[in-house]
This record gives structure tokens, sequence and C-alpha cells, in this order.
């Protein structure tokens, strides 16, 4: 789940971190199980983030459980974490159930013992339901707890303009430009022929030329011990950094940053030729590029590039006095045939399998792609995704010196003297 209103402001509460860490040491008080099918009164108060139309499943639960009340509040990403943070911070204030996104998550990690352990409360019954990879990145480092259920995923893929993959000669069917863009190598080379041929990059930003190879990495900038670990020898980041570079120099790098005006006019208008975008791009496609309808298509991409951008989780503080209530009703919304429901009515890509195989998402044409069953393209990047990526309480603010650094690159800077002076900076803010 993303909003433009996310990626500019990521890293506000970052420095909370360590208080939330320093206050979670109380005791954990016990709570009170009381399961939806039961008798007993329960209300429960419930935070999301983003158009997850959850308020929808919200009412369909209490029809059917009457004995529950379910407070629903949603809010913009920063704003919800920003509040969830304050509230554990604090030690109360926070609901019974809250929704967490996967970039902010690690940072809650730091104080396990205020959220409940799902383990105990039966998620191991459901385990196997939900794609691996996804599940583990809701666990622990020792894999005993787990802080949350697997709600949308983002896997990646490759948003490209049939216009102007023809007009530079190349194939416009999925399976096709799958075929032919099958590498590393072989995304430059499609690229220098889009060049070549049109005049026009091949990819919008050098965030995403950067993102390419780093969005796979499992290790990237730290490791759990709060450790910088982007220096070192054979680095994943410092491969992205030299492939976003080697991109750029080959020329078929554009300047158009992610949800500026100046990219989302070049996305309607066909100013660059593909995106590596995740699942939830193409519903703000449907609604922000109007004269692009019918103008692209989806297809897996390369192995090496097979990542996840983005999704969520859902936990339960360990303030809530109905933690059994709380955990019957998140069961319940992120079962398969929920999340299935969700998708449709608000792009929620699964992370439960099942629903890759169910009619209503495998029929389920997308009139803006030409009619292309996009959910098919993204379910197989989902399935080639192979492990979950640690990122760590500092990932946002170390991300951004490596992003000045490739946008200093961009503007004719040296390559290896801004990677120095970026690590630099990020030895700064890991030190401090």
């Amino acid at each position: 789940m993303k909003s433009k209103k996310k990626w500019l402001a990521t890293g506000l509460s970052l420095v909370l971190a360590f208080s939330l860490a320093a206050c979670s040491g109380g005791d954990k008080k016990e709570s009170t199980s009381a399961g939806g099918s039961g008798d007993e009164k329960v209300e429960l108060n419930f935070w999301a983030f983003g158009a997850t139309g959850y308020e929808e499943l919200v009412k369909e639960y209490q029809e059917q459980n009457p004995n529950v009340t379910i407070k629903f509040k949603s809010s913009e990403t920063a704003e919800h974490h920003d509040a969830l943070f304050t509230a554990l911070s604090a030690g109360s204030g926070a609901p019974d159930i809250t929704m967490l996104e996967v970039d902010q998550f690690d940072r809650f990690k730091a104080a396990q013992d205020r959220f409940e352990n799902l383990y105990d409360l039966g998620a191991k019954d459901v385990q196997d339901q939900y794609l691996e990879w996804k599940w583990n990145a809701g666990e622990n480092a020792d894999g005993d707890f787990l802080f949350g259920l697997p709600t949308d995923i983002g896997p990646k893929a490759l948003y490209y303009r049939t216009d102007v993959f023809e007009a530079a000669g190349l194939p416009t069917e999925p399976a096709e430009v799958e075929a032919l863009i099958n590498s590393p190598e072989a995304f430059k080379e499609a690229g220098l022929q889009v060049k070549e041929k049109t005049g026009k990059p091949f990819v919008d930003s050098i965030e995403m030329a950067y993102r390419a190879l780093l969005d796979p990495a499992v290790d990237t900038y730290l490791n759990p011990e709060g450790e910088l670990i982007l220096d070192e020898e054979g680095s994943a980041v410092k491969k992205a950094y030299d492939y976003a570079v080697e991109l750029d120099k080959a020329g078929i790098v554009g300047k158009f940053d992610m949800w500026s005006p100046e990219w989302s006019n070049a996305v309607n208008t066909g100013e660059f030729a593909a995106e590596l975008g995740a699942g939830w791009l193409k519903g703000w496609m449907e609604g922000n590029a109007p004269d692009a309808s019918g103008k692209f298509r989806v297809a897996t991409l390369p192995t090496e590039f097979a990542s996840n951008w983005g999704g969520s989780y859902i936990a339960i503080p360990s303030e809530t006095e109905n933690a059994q209530a709380a955990y019957d009703f998140v069961e319940w919304l992120v079962s398969p045939e929920n999340q299935l429901k969700s998708f449709q009515s608000s792009g929620l890509f699964p992370s439960a399998p099942a629903v890759y195989e169910m009619e209503e998402f495998a029929s389920n044409q997308d009139e803006f792609f030409g009619g292309q069953v996009t959910s098919e393209v993204f379910a197989q990047a989902a399935q080639d995704i192979e492990g979950a990526v640690y990122k760590g309480e500092k990932y946002f603010p170390v991300h951004q010196e490596v992003q000045n650094a490739l946008k200093n690159v961009q503007d004719g800077a040296d390559p290896e003297k801004e990677w120095k002076a970026a690590v630099k900076r990020a030895q700064d803010l890991v030190s401090r």
C-alpha cells in the first residue's frame, strides 16, 4: 500500500525508535481471551492506513459476530505509523489491532514486548496459507515470535509502453518481451535500442534503475545488529549502485522522479518506455493516466530483478485486553477468501497463493492494459521472490544518502567519489 504522501514523508519518526526500545522493558499484562463466536460483548479498535476497503469487511464481520464491535480508523501512511509509535512509546492509547507497512516494520520490531505473539493465539494453524517469504518477514530474528499476519504484497513487474516498444522495433506481446528481456544485460540492450530508435529514455529515473538490483537483495544497508554493511566486499548495494551508473552512462535513464508532476505527465504521454513497478502501481495508472489507457502491458522481470516493493501486516499491540478476539478477526480478515475481496475492491495484491487459483482472480482482465490479465503476471512475480529483505531502523536515511549520490552522478559528478561520500554520510548517521 503506497501513497504519494508516504514517499514524501517516510522517515519522519525514525528517531522515536530509541525511546520506544528504551521504554519497552515493562511487564506485559495478561490478555483476556474472547473469541468472536462467544457471547461476551467485545469492542476492538482497528487502525489502518491508505485505501484498503477494510471498513466494508469490518461491517461484514460485525454482522456475522454481533457480540463484536470494531471501531475502524484509517489515515495516511506516515501519520498512522507516527501515531502508533507515539502510543506504544507512551504505553497507552494503542489500538487493539493495527496495520504495519513493510518499510516501517523493522523499527517496531525493536520493541517486541509491545506486541502479542500471534503464534500464541493460533497463527501456526494458518501458516501454510501464505507465501513463505512473506510469512517469514513477519517473524522476529529467532523465528519464534510472529508480529503480524500477512496482508497485501507488492511483487514487481515490467510496465512497458507498447507504442514506444513498437517504434523501437521491440516485441510488444508480454511473452515475447519476457523472452527478450531476461537478464540485466538484456534489459540494458533493450534500453539502448529504444534510445537509438526513439530518442526516449528506457527507464524513468535513476532511482528505478538502482532499485532494479537493490530490491531483490536480502542484505542491503544494515544487518540485524544495526551495523552498516553497504560498503562490505561484494555488497549488493554497491552492485545495484554500479548497475544504475552503468545504465545512466549508456544514456537510457530519464530524470522523471516518481510521483512528481513531470513523472505523472510522462507516464500519461509516453515520455519513457518502461517502469519497474509493483502491483499497486497499476491502480494509480488506471486513475491518473487516462491518455495511456490501452498502451501499457505488463511482463515478468528477469529473475535477478524479482522482488517485492510494499505491502503490509496486521498486528495486535499487547495493550489489548481482548487479544484472542482481536486475533480471530484478523485471521478472518486476511483469509484467502477475504484477500480476494480486498483485491477486487481496492487492488490489494494477495499474499495467499490460493487466491491465484480462484476464477475471479485468474480471469480479471484489465481494460487499461489492453485486456491483459495482469494479475497472472504479478502472481508469478510473487512466487519468484526467494527471501525476505532485512531493512533495519535506519534504512530510509541511509537509502536517501545513496539516492543523493546517484542524483549527483546523473548531474555529472564522479561515481566513485560520490559513493565514498555517501558511505561516509551513512556511517555518520548510524553512529549517532
